[in-house]
């Protein structure tokens, strides 16, 4: 969705922005930190962008990567703890199953092992890095769009996805 400069002012395409890509940067955010503060920031997302919206020029970019931006941002603010989550998730791995049908232990302990290994190996990247990785395959922001959110150039965003790539092959074996 597009807007023009100062038109985003207008509370009708402030409504419609909110209601075309609340639930997508609240997915995003549950993703990248516990869904329990996926709510609140989400919320702040969108805060921001509404207290912001004179401020966006949609000759600079699209609202989609301007939203993912500001939401990554108040991610950084969480560094510290979504850095803390992979590393308990790498050690203790997903929370069981309630049932206990012989399969789901199997199944369990299967995603166990694949989840400790990719959460460690998620730790171990730069924020930079995980920054780009997540947004590329949580959000499924193209490189431009990548870019756009973060404040980088693309050619940044290449290189931190070819060097994320490497440590997380080297990480996963």
């Amino acid at each position: 969705m597009r807007a023009s400069k100062g038109v985003i002012t207008a509370p009708g395409v402030f409504e419609a922005i909110f209601e075309a890509h609340y639930e997508e940067i609240w997915r995003y955010i549950g993703r990248r930190l516990a869904l329990d503060v996926a709510e609140d920031l989400a919320a702040e997302t969108f805060l921001i962008a509404f207290r912001q919206r004179d401020r966006f020029d949609s000759a600079v970019g699209e609202v989609r990567p301007w939203l993912y931006g500001i939401a990554t941002n108040l991610i950084g603010r969480h560094r510290r703890a979504e850095v803390r989550r992979y590393r308990a998730i790498a050690r203790t791995g997903p929370p069981p199953d309630d049932e206990g049908h012989d399969q789901r232990i199997v199944d369990w302990l299967t995603a166990k092992v694949t989840v400790d290994r990719l959460a460690g190996a998620l730790a171990r990247l730069s924020q930079g890095e995980r920054d780009v990785v997540l947004l590329i395959a949580y959000a499924g922001l193209r490189y431009d769009e990548v870019a756009a959110a973060l404040g980088i150039a693309s050619g940044t965003v290449a290189s931190r996805l070819s060097r994320a790539r490497t440590k997380l092959r080297e990480g996963l074996g």
